[in-house]
Protein backbone atom coordinates (compact mmCIF):
# COMPACT_ATOMS: atom_id res chain seq x y z
CA UNK A 1 0.00 0.00 0.00
CA UNK A 2 2.77 2.38 0.98
CA UNK A 3 4.63 1.51 -2.19
CA UNK A 4 1.54 2.26 -4.29
CA UNK A 5 1.08 5.65 -2.61
CA UNK A 6 4.72 6.43 -3.22
CA UNK A 7 4.49 5.50 -6.92
CA UNK A 8 1.32 7.55 -7.38
CA UNK A 9 2.96 10.51 -5.62
CA UNK A 10 5.99 10.28 -7.87
CA UNK A 11 3.78 10.12 -10.97
CA UNK A 12 1.79 13.17 -9.83
CA UNK A 13 5.00 15.08 -9.14
CA UNK A 14 6.40 14.13 -12.53
CA UNK A 15 3.25 15.29 -14.31
CA UNK A 16 3.24 18.50 -12.30
CA UNK A 17 6.90 19.23 -13.01
CA UNK A 18 6.43 18.44 -16.70
CA UNK A 19 3.45 20.78 -16.88
CA UNK A 20 5.20 23.58 -15.01
CA UNK A 21 8.34 23.06 -17.05
CA UNK A 22 6.37 23.21 -20.27
CA UNK A 23 4.54 26.32 -19.14
CA UNK A 24 7.77 28.04 -18.15
CA UNK A 25 9.39 27.01 -21.43
CA UNK A 26 6.47 28.43 -23.39
CA UNK A 27 6.48 31.63 -21.33
CA UNK A 28 10.24 31.95 -21.72
CA UNK A 29 10.28 31.47 -25.47
CA UNK A 30 7.31 33.80 -25.94
CA UNK A 31 9.07 36.77 -24.34
CA UNK A 32 11.77 37.29 -26.95
CA UNK A 33 12.07 37.49 -30.72
CA UNK A 34 14.42 35.43 -32.82
CA UNK A 35 17.31 37.22 -34.50
CA UNK A 36 16.58 38.70 -37.92
CA UNK A 37 20.26 39.11 -38.76
CA UNK A 38 20.83 38.02 -42.35
CA UNK A 39 17.12 37.38 -42.90
CA UNK A 40 15.88 40.82 -44.05
CA UNK A 41 15.43 41.38 -47.79
CA UNK A 42 15.55 45.22 -47.75
CA UNK A 43 13.01 45.49 -50.50
CA UNK A 44 11.67 49.04 -50.25
CA UNK A 45 13.10 52.57 -50.07
CA UNK A 46 13.21 54.19 -46.67
CA UNK A 47 10.21 56.49 -46.27
CA UNK A 48 11.40 59.91 -45.06
CA UNK A 49 8.76 61.74 -43.00
CA UNK A 50 7.95 65.00 -44.80
CA UNK A 51 8.83 68.30 -43.23
CA UNK A 52 5.63 69.72 -41.78
CA UNK A 53 4.25 72.65 -43.71
CA UNK A 54 3.81 75.86 -41.76
CA UNK A 55 2.54 79.38 -42.20
CA UNK A 56 3.87 82.58 -40.71
CA UNK A 57 1.29 84.68 -38.90
CA UNK A 58 2.97 87.87 -37.79
CA UNK A 59 5.90 86.68 -35.70
CA UNK A 60 4.49 83.17 -35.20
CA UNK A 61 5.23 80.00 -37.15
CA UNK A 62 2.04 77.93 -37.23
CA UNK A 63 1.89 74.15 -37.68
CA UNK A 64 -1.19 71.93 -37.96
CA UNK A 65 -1.36 68.32 -36.75
CA UNK A 66 -4.37 66.03 -36.88
CA UNK A 67 -4.47 62.72 -35.02
CA UNK A 68 -6.62 60.12 -36.76
CA UNK A 69 -7.11 56.42 -37.35
CA UNK A 70 -5.77 54.73 -40.45
CA UNK A 71 -4.59 51.52 -42.04
CA UNK A 72 -0.88 51.35 -42.77
CA UNK A 73 1.11 49.10 -45.09
CA UNK A 74 4.43 48.42 -43.35
CA UNK A 75 5.65 46.39 -46.32
CA UNK A 76 4.25 42.87 -46.23
CA UNK A 77 2.22 43.58 -43.09
CA UNK A 78 -0.86 45.81 -42.88
CA UNK A 79 -2.50 46.94 -39.66
CA UNK A 80 -4.97 49.40 -38.18
CA UNK A 81 -2.94 52.34 -36.87
CA UNK A 82 -2.98 55.92 -35.59
CA UNK A 83 -1.09 58.79 -37.20
CA UNK A 84 -0.62 62.54 -37.34
CA UNK A 85 -1.56 63.97 -40.76
CA UNK A 86 -1.56 60.47 -42.19
CA UNK A 87 -2.10 56.83 -41.34
CA UNK A 88 1.12 56.33 -39.33
CA UNK A 89 3.65 58.54 -37.52
CA UNK A 90 3.67 62.25 -38.32
CA UNK A 91 5.61 64.89 -40.24
CA UNK A 92 8.88 66.33 -38.94
CA UNK A 93 8.35 69.71 -37.31
CA UNK A 94 11.30 72.08 -37.70
CA UNK A 95 11.83 75.50 -36.15
CA UNK A 96 14.71 77.82 -35.29
CA UNK A 97 15.77 79.13 -31.91
CA UNK A 98 14.08 82.45 -31.26
CA UNK A 99 10.97 81.62 -33.28
CA UNK A 100 7.56 81.60 -31.63
CA UNK A 101 5.64 78.51 -32.71
CA UNK A 102 1.99 77.53 -32.57
CA UNK A 103 0.94 73.92 -33.10
CA UNK A 104 -2.75 73.37 -33.71
CA UNK A 105 -3.33 69.76 -32.63
CA UNK A 106 -6.73 68.42 -33.66
CA UNK A 107 -7.95 65.14 -32.24
CA UNK A 108 -9.72 63.17 -34.96
CA UNK A 109 -9.83 60.03 -32.81
CA UNK A 110 -12.84 58.80 -30.83
CA UNK A 111 -10.83 58.88 -27.59
CA UNK A 112 -8.84 61.39 -25.56
CA UNK A 113 -5.22 61.94 -26.54
CA UNK A 114 -2.57 64.64 -26.10
CA UNK A 115 0.64 65.91 -27.70
CA UNK A 116 3.81 66.12 -25.60
CA UNK A 117 6.95 67.83 -26.92
CA UNK A 118 9.61 65.43 -25.63
CA UNK A 119 12.85 67.23 -24.81
CA UNK A 120 11.43 70.73 -25.34
CA UNK A 121 11.99 73.62 -22.94
CA UNK A 122 8.62 75.36 -22.65
CA UNK A 123 5.94 76.51 -20.16
CA UNK A 124 4.20 73.76 -18.18
CA UNK A 125 0.76 74.52 -19.63
CA UNK A 126 2.15 74.01 -23.16
CA UNK A 127 3.99 70.77 -22.33
CA UNK A 128 1.28 68.36 -23.46
CA UNK A 129 1.43 66.02 -20.51
CA UNK A 130 -1.59 64.31 -18.96
CA UNK A 131 -2.84 67.70 -17.73
CA UNK A 132 -3.48 68.96 -21.27
CA UNK A 133 -5.92 66.34 -22.65
CA UNK A 134 -7.45 66.81 -26.09
CA UNK A 135 -10.96 65.39 -26.29
CA UNK A 136 -12.41 63.79 -29.44
CA UNK A 137 -13.07 66.49 -32.01
CA UNK A 138 -11.23 69.15 -29.98
CA UNK A 139 -8.21 71.24 -30.95
CA UNK A 140 -5.42 72.34 -28.63
CA UNK A 141 -3.09 75.14 -29.74
CA UNK A 142 0.00 75.45 -27.54
CA UNK A 143 2.37 78.31 -28.28
CA UNK A 144 5.90 78.97 -27.04
CA UNK A 145 9.22 80.46 -28.09
CA UNK A 146 11.99 78.04 -29.09
CA UNK A 147 14.87 78.66 -26.71
CA UNK A 148 17.38 75.83 -26.61
CA UNK A 149 20.35 74.47 -28.56
CA UNK A 150 20.04 72.72 -31.90
CA UNK A 151 18.76 69.21 -31.20
CA UNK A 152 16.73 66.22 -32.35
CA UNK A 153 13.54 66.13 -30.25
CA UNK A 154 10.26 64.32 -30.79
CA UNK A 155 6.55 64.51 -30.05
CA UNK A 156 4.08 61.88 -28.91
CA UNK A 157 0.86 61.56 -26.84
CA UNK A 158 0.96 61.50 -23.05
CA UNK A 159 -2.56 60.54 -21.84
CA UNK A 160 -2.15 58.88 -18.46
CA UNK A 161 -2.85 55.16 -18.70
CA UNK A 162 -2.92 55.16 -22.53
CA UNK A 163 0.46 56.52 -23.59
CA UNK A 164 1.93 53.11 -24.49
CA UNK A 165 -1.06 52.23 -26.68
CA UNK A 166 -1.11 55.54 -28.57
CA UNK A 167 2.63 55.58 -29.25
CA UNK A 168 2.64 51.90 -30.24
CA UNK A 169 -0.16 52.51 -32.74
CA UNK A 170 1.88 55.25 -34.41
CA UNK A 171 1.34 58.67 -32.86
CA UNK A 172 4.88 60.05 -32.92
CA UNK A 173 7.14 62.29 -34.96
CA UNK A 174 10.40 64.24 -34.86
CA UNK A 175 10.82 67.89 -33.91
CA UNK A 176 14.16 69.32 -35.07
CA UNK A 177 15.42 72.50 -33.44
CA UNK A 178 17.88 74.58 -35.46
CA UNK A 179 20.27 77.05 -33.88
CA UNK A 180 23.30 78.37 -35.79
CA UNK A 181 25.00 79.14 -32.48
CA UNK A 182 25.01 75.50 -31.35
CA UNK A 183 25.17 73.63 -34.65
CA UNK A 184 28.14 72.91 -36.91
CA UNK A 185 27.95 73.85 -40.57
CA UNK A 186 30.38 71.09 -41.60
CA UNK A 187 27.98 68.35 -40.50
CA UNK A 188 25.58 66.88 -43.09
CA UNK A 189 22.45 69.03 -43.04
CA UNK A 190 20.28 68.50 -46.18
CA UNK A 191 17.12 66.91 -44.82
CA UNK A 192 16.27 63.59 -46.43
CA UNK A 193 19.49 63.56 -48.47
CA UNK A 194 22.46 63.43 -46.09
CA UNK A 195 20.58 64.32 -42.87
CA UNK A 196 18.09 61.53 -42.32
CA UNK A 197 15.49 60.84 -39.60
CA UNK A 198 15.52 57.19 -38.47
CA UNK A 199 12.55 56.38 -36.20
CA UNK A 200 12.96 52.81 -34.93
CA UNK A 201 10.12 50.78 -33.39
CA UNK A 202 9.47 47.09 -32.83
CA UNK A 203 6.11 45.65 -33.82
CA UNK A 204 4.14 42.46 -33.44
CA UNK A 205 1.55 41.65 -36.11
CA UNK A 206 -1.42 39.31 -35.82
CA UNK A 207 -3.55 37.67 -38.49
CA UNK A 208 -6.47 40.12 -38.60
CA UNK A 209 -4.66 43.34 -39.60
CA UNK A 210 -4.10 44.55 -36.08
CA UNK A 211 -0.91 45.25 -34.20
CA UNK A 212 -0.25 42.50 -31.68
CA UNK A 213 -0.80 43.41 -28.04
CA UNK A 214 0.31 40.26 -26.20
CA UNK A 215 2.86 41.11 -23.52
CA UNK A 216 3.59 37.48 -22.61
CA UNK A 217 3.56 36.04 -19.12
CA UNK A 218 6.62 37.98 -17.99
CA UNK A 219 6.31 41.06 -20.20
CA UNK A 220 6.02 43.69 -17.47
CA UNK A 221 7.41 46.34 -19.81
CA UNK A 222 4.82 45.78 -22.52
CA UNK A 223 4.74 44.36 -26.03
CA UNK A 224 7.98 43.11 -27.56
CA UNK A 225 7.64 42.94 -31.32
CA UNK A 226 9.45 40.33 -33.38
CA UNK A 227 9.91 42.79 -36.28
CA UNK A 228 11.49 46.23 -36.43
CA UNK A 229 10.14 49.05 -38.56
CA UNK A 230 11.96 52.22 -39.56
CA UNK A 231 9.87 55.31 -40.31
CA UNK A 232 6.96 52.88 -40.58
CA UNK A 233 8.64 50.46 -43.03
CA UNK A 234 9.84 46.88 -42.68
CA UNK A 235 13.29 46.20 -44.14
CA UNK A 236 13.95 49.53 -45.84
CA UNK A 237 17.05 50.68 -47.69
CA UNK A 238 18.37 54.21 -48.07
CA UNK A 239 20.17 55.38 -51.20
CA UNK A 240 23.25 57.30 -50.09
CA UNK A 241 24.50 59.96 -52.53
CA UNK A 242 27.08 61.72 -50.33
CA UNK A 243 30.37 60.62 -48.81
CA UNK A 244 28.98 61.07 -45.31
CA UNK A 245 25.46 60.74 -44.00
CA UNK A 246 24.01 61.94 -40.70
CA UNK A 247 21.46 59.63 -39.12
CA UNK A 248 19.15 61.09 -36.48
CA UNK A 249 18.19 57.94 -34.58
CA UNK A 250 15.13 57.89 -32.33
CA UNK A 251 14.22 54.85 -30.24
CA UNK A 252 10.44 55.25 -30.35
CA UNK A 253 9.75 51.73 -29.06
CA UNK A 254 7.73 51.29 -25.90
CA UNK A 255 10.30 49.21 -24.01
CA UNK A 256 12.92 47.60 -26.27
CA UNK A 257 16.55 48.79 -26.04
CA UNK A 258 18.86 48.68 -29.05
CA UNK A 259 22.61 48.58 -29.51
CA UNK A 260 23.21 50.20 -32.89
CA UNK A 261 26.23 49.53 -35.06
CA UNK A 262 26.99 48.37 -38.58
CA UNK A 263 27.21 44.89 -40.02
CA UNK A 264 30.90 45.23 -40.93
CA UNK A 265 31.88 46.71 -37.57
CA UNK A 266 32.93 50.02 -39.10
CA UNK A 267 33.46 52.97 -36.76
CA UNK A 268 31.22 56.02 -36.93
CA UNK A 269 31.12 59.40 -35.23
CA UNK A 270 28.60 59.97 -32.45
CA UNK A 271 28.03 63.74 -32.65
CA UNK A 272 24.84 64.37 -30.68
CA UNK A 273 22.50 63.06 -28.00
CA UNK A 274 19.04 63.99 -26.68
CA UNK A 275 19.56 67.72 -26.19
CA UNK A 276 22.13 68.63 -28.82
CA UNK A 277 25.64 68.17 -30.12
CA UNK A 278 28.52 66.86 -28.03
CA UNK A 279 31.60 68.97 -27.35
CA UNK A 280 33.56 66.66 -29.65
CA UNK A 281 32.68 63.64 -31.81
CA UNK A 282 33.08 60.24 -30.18
CA UNK A 283 34.34 57.54 -32.55
CA UNK A 284 32.77 54.20 -31.73
CA UNK A 285 31.40 51.01 -33.29
CA UNK A 286 28.19 50.84 -31.23
CA UNK A 287 25.82 52.86 -29.07
CA UNK A 288 23.06 51.57 -26.80
CA UNK A 289 19.74 53.43 -26.79
CA UNK A 290 16.80 52.93 -24.45
CA UNK A 291 13.24 53.99 -25.27
CA UNK A 292 12.86 57.74 -25.74
CA UNK A 293 16.54 58.49 -26.40
CA UNK A 294 17.94 60.13 -29.52
CA UNK A 295 21.43 60.14 -30.98
CA UNK A 296 22.98 61.73 -34.06
CA UNK A 297 25.71 59.77 -35.84
CA UNK A 298 27.78 60.43 -38.96
CA UNK A 299 28.86 57.42 -41.01
CA UNK A 300 31.32 57.50 -43.90
CA UNK A 301 30.48 55.53 -47.05
CA UNK A 302 32.51 54.35 -50.03
CA UNK A 303 31.16 54.38 -53.61
CA UNK A 304 29.04 51.36 -54.51
CA UNK A 305 29.12 49.65 -51.12
CA UNK A 306 26.24 48.38 -49.00
CA UNK A 307 26.17 48.10 -45.24
CA UNK A 308 23.43 47.22 -42.77
CA UNK A 309 22.51 49.23 -39.68
CA UNK A 310 22.17 46.47 -37.10
CA UNK A 311 21.11 46.16 -33.46
CA UNK A 312 22.95 43.58 -31.36
CA UNK A 313 22.38 42.64 -27.70
CA UNK A 314 22.38 45.70 -25.46
CA UNK A 315 24.92 45.49 -22.64
CA UNK A 316 22.91 47.11 -19.87
CA UNK A 317 24.07 45.08 -16.90
CA UNK A 318 20.67 43.45 -16.40
CA UNK A 319 20.49 39.91 -15.04
CA UNK A 320 19.81 37.04 -17.46
CA UNK A 321 16.05 37.03 -16.80
CA UNK A 322 15.47 40.76 -17.25
CA UNK A 323 17.69 40.85 -20.33
CA UNK A 324 15.41 38.26 -21.84
CA UNK A 325 12.06 39.82 -21.00
CA UNK A 326 13.13 43.36 -22.00
CA UNK A 327 14.43 42.30 -25.41
CA UNK A 328 18.01 43.29 -24.57
CA UNK A 329 19.26 39.89 -25.86
CA UNK A 330 17.82 40.26 -29.35
CA UNK A 331 19.48 41.15 -32.66
CA UNK A 332 17.89 42.85 -35.66
CA UNK A 333 18.91 44.01 -39.10
CA UNK A 334 17.37 47.48 -39.15
CA UNK A 335 18.01 49.11 -42.54
CA UNK A 336 20.51 49.01 -45.37
CA UNK A 337 22.61 51.90 -46.64
CA UNK A 338 23.29 51.66 -50.39
CA UNK A 339 25.97 53.99 -51.68
CA UNK A 340 25.81 55.27 -55.25
CA UNK A 341 28.71 54.55 -57.62
CA UNK A 342 29.70 58.18 -57.37
CA UNK A 343 29.34 60.10 -54.10
CA UNK A 344 29.28 63.85 -53.58
CA UNK A 345 32.22 64.84 -51.32
CA UNK A 346 31.42 65.74 -47.71
CA UNK A 347 33.51 67.74 -45.23
CA UNK A 348 35.32 65.79 -42.55
CA UNK A 349 33.64 65.71 -39.14
CA UNK A 350 35.35 68.48 -37.15
CA UNK A 351 37.44 67.50 -34.13
CA UNK A 352 35.59 70.18 -32.13
CA UNK A 353 31.82 70.60 -32.29
CA UNK A 354 30.36 72.94 -29.65
CA UNK A 355 31.13 74.32 -26.22
CA UNK A 356 28.74 72.97 -23.57
CA UNK A 357 28.57 75.10 -20.43
CA UNK A 358 28.96 72.77 -17.47
CA UNK A 359 26.63 73.10 -14.51
CA UNK A 360 28.35 73.26 -11.13
CA UNK A 361 27.08 70.95 -8.34
CA UNK A 362 28.38 73.46 -5.82
CA UNK A 363 25.68 75.85 -7.06
CA UNK A 364 22.85 73.35 -6.51
CA UNK A 365 20.04 74.71 -4.37
CA UNK A 366 18.67 71.25 -3.63
CA UNK A 367 19.58 67.56 -3.95
CA UNK A 368 16.77 65.04 -4.41
CA UNK A 369 16.65 61.27 -4.63
CA UNK A 370 14.29 59.25 -6.80
CA UNK A 371 14.19 55.45 -6.56
CA UNK A 372 12.32 53.38 -9.14
CA UNK A 373 10.92 49.96 -8.30
CA UNK A 374 7.99 47.96 -9.67
CA UNK A 375 5.65 50.67 -10.95
CA UNK A 376 6.41 53.27 -8.28
CA UNK A 377 8.86 56.09 -7.66
CA UNK A 378 9.95 56.51 -4.05
CA UNK A 379 7.28 53.95 -3.16
CA UNK A 380 4.46 56.09 -4.59
CA UNK A 381 2.36 55.69 -7.69
CA UNK A 382 1.29 58.65 -9.80
CA UNK A 383 -1.36 60.75 -8.07
CA UNK A 384 -2.72 63.76 -9.94
CA UNK A 385 -3.62 65.49 -6.67
CA UNK A 386 -0.07 65.27 -5.28
CA UNK A 387 2.95 67.44 -6.06
CA UNK A 388 6.14 65.44 -5.51
CA UNK A 389 8.60 68.33 -5.74
CA UNK A 390 8.56 72.13 -5.90
CA UNK A 391 11.59 73.58 -7.66
CA UNK A 392 12.60 77.24 -7.46
CA UNK A 393 12.71 79.03 -10.81
CA UNK A 394 16.23 79.64 -12.20
CA UNK A 395 17.75 77.29 -9.63
CA UNK A 396 20.15 74.39 -10.17
CA UNK A 397 19.32 71.02 -8.63
CA UNK A 398 21.10 67.66 -8.38
CA UNK A 399 18.94 64.55 -8.68
CA UNK A 400 20.15 61.08 -7.70
CA UNK A 401 18.29 58.41 -9.70
CA UNK A 402 18.26 54.71 -8.77
CA UNK A 403 16.62 51.47 -9.95
CA UNK A 404 16.06 48.94 -7.18
CA UNK A 405 14.28 45.91 -8.63
CA UNK A 406 16.48 44.63 -11.47
CA UNK A 407 14.00 45.53 -14.24
CA UNK A 408 14.71 47.74 -17.23
CA UNK A 409 13.94 51.28 -16.04
CA UNK A 410 14.72 54.65 -17.56
CA UNK A 411 14.19 58.18 -16.30
CA UNK A 412 12.78 61.08 -18.32
CA UNK A 413 12.14 64.56 -17.01
CA UNK A 414 10.03 67.17 -18.79
CA UNK A 415 11.07 70.76 -19.63
CA UNK A 416 14.79 70.56 -18.86
CA UNK A 417 17.86 68.99 -20.36
CA UNK A 418 20.24 67.66 -17.73
CA UNK A 419 23.91 66.72 -17.53
CA UNK A 420 25.04 63.38 -16.11
CA UNK A 421 27.53 63.82 -13.28
CA UNK A 422 28.19 60.16 -12.54
CA UNK A 423 27.03 56.61 -13.19
CA UNK A 424 27.59 54.15 -10.36
CA UNK A 425 29.98 56.62 -8.75
CA UNK A 426 32.15 56.92 -11.87
CA UNK A 427 32.45 59.57 -14.57
CA UNK A 428 29.83 59.09 -17.32
CA UNK A 429 30.86 57.38 -20.57
CA UNK A 430 31.22 59.56 -23.69
CA UNK A 431 27.66 59.00 -24.93
CA UNK A 432 26.27 60.44 -21.67
CA UNK A 433 28.40 63.59 -21.54
CA UNK A 434 26.11 65.86 -23.54
CA UNK A 435 22.68 67.28 -22.85
CA UNK A 436 20.20 64.55 -21.91
CA UNK A 437 16.53 64.22 -21.00
CA UNK A 438 16.26 60.41 -20.85
CA UNK A 439 18.70 57.99 -19.23
CA UNK A 440 18.94 54.29 -18.41
CA UNK A 441 19.14 53.33 -14.74
CA UNK A 442 21.28 50.27 -14.12
CA UNK A 443 20.73 48.00 -11.14
CA UNK A 444 22.65 49.34 -8.13
CA UNK A 445 24.29 52.00 -10.32
CA UNK A 446 22.81 55.34 -9.28
CA UNK A 447 22.85 58.01 -11.95
CA UNK A 448 23.45 61.52 -10.63
CA UNK A 449 22.26 64.36 -12.87
CA UNK A 450 22.22 68.15 -12.65
CA UNK A 451 19.80 70.60 -14.29
CA UNK A 452 18.85 74.27 -14.28
CA UNK A 453 15.09 74.96 -14.09
CA UNK A 454 15.01 78.29 -15.90
CA UNK A 455 12.54 80.73 -17.41
CA UNK A 456 9.10 79.35 -16.55
CA UNK A 457 7.19 79.17 -13.27
CA UNK A 458 3.61 78.01 -12.69
CA UNK A 459 2.55 76.87 -9.20
CA UNK A 460 -0.68 75.33 -10.55
CA UNK A 461 0.56 73.34 -13.56
CA UNK A 462 3.06 70.51 -13.10
CA UNK A 463 5.69 68.96 -15.29
CA UNK A 464 6.23 65.19 -15.17
CA UNK A 465 9.12 62.88 -14.44
CA UNK A 466 8.70 59.18 -15.16
CA UNK A 467 10.05 55.91 -16.44
CA UNK A 468 10.00 55.97 -20.24
CA UNK A 469 9.20 52.28 -20.41
CA UNK A 470 5.71 53.40 -21.34
CA UNK A 471 3.77 50.59 -19.70
CA UNK A 472 5.55 51.34 -16.43
CA UNK A 473 4.58 54.99 -16.83
CA UNK A 474 0.96 54.08 -17.52
CA UNK A 475 0.86 51.84 -14.45
CA UNK A 476 1.96 54.63 -12.14
CA UNK A 477 5.74 55.07 -12.37
CA UNK A 478 5.44 58.81 -12.73
CA UNK A 479 5.57 61.90 -10.52
CA UNK A 480 4.88 65.61 -10.74
CA UNK A 481 6.91 68.72 -10.01
CA UNK A 482 6.15 72.40 -10.29
CA UNK A 483 8.53 75.30 -10.82
CA UNK A 484 7.70 78.25 -8.57
CA UNK A 485 8.80 81.82 -7.92
CA UNK A 486 10.04 82.79 -4.45
CA UNK A 487 7.04 83.09 -2.15
CA UNK A 488 4.75 80.95 -4.30
CA UNK A 489 3.08 77.79 -2.98
CA UNK A 490 2.29 74.77 -5.22
CA UNK A 491 -1.42 74.56 -5.97
CA UNK A 492 -3.09 72.22 -8.41
CA UNK A 493 -6.13 73.52 -10.23
CA UNK A 494 -9.21 71.23 -9.94
CA UNK A 495 -9.02 69.91 -13.50
CA UNK A 496 -5.43 68.80 -12.96
CA UNK A 497 -6.32 66.79 -9.87
CA UNK A 498 -8.63 64.66 -12.00
CA UNK A 499 -5.71 62.95 -13.75
CA UNK A 500 -4.75 60.28 -11.23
Amino acid sequence: MLRRILIISLIVMAVFCTGVGGLLTWAWTSTSADSTVGKVAFGRPLPVPPLATSTVDGNKRVFDLRASKGKHDFGGETAETFGFNGDYLGPTLRATRGEQVVVNVHNGLDEVTSAHWHGMHLPANMDGGPHQPIGPGATWSPTWTINQPAATLWYHPHPHGETADHVYKGLAGMFIVDDPGTDVAALPREYGVDDVPVIVQDKAFDDDEELGSDTGMFGSGGVLGDKVVVNGALGPYFDVTTERVRLRLLNASNVRPYHFGFSDGRPFALVGTDGGLLDAPHETTGVTMVAGERIEIVVTMRPGERVVLRSTPAQLGLDWFHRRISGANDSFDIMELRAARSLRPSPAVPAKLVDTPRLDPAQARHTREFSLSGTSINGKKMDGSRIDAAVMKDSVEVWKLSALDGELHTFHVHDVQFQVLSVGGKAPPPHLRGWKDTVFLGQNKPVVVIARFADYADPATPYMFHCHVLRHEDQGMMGQFVVIEPGQVPKLSPEHADHD
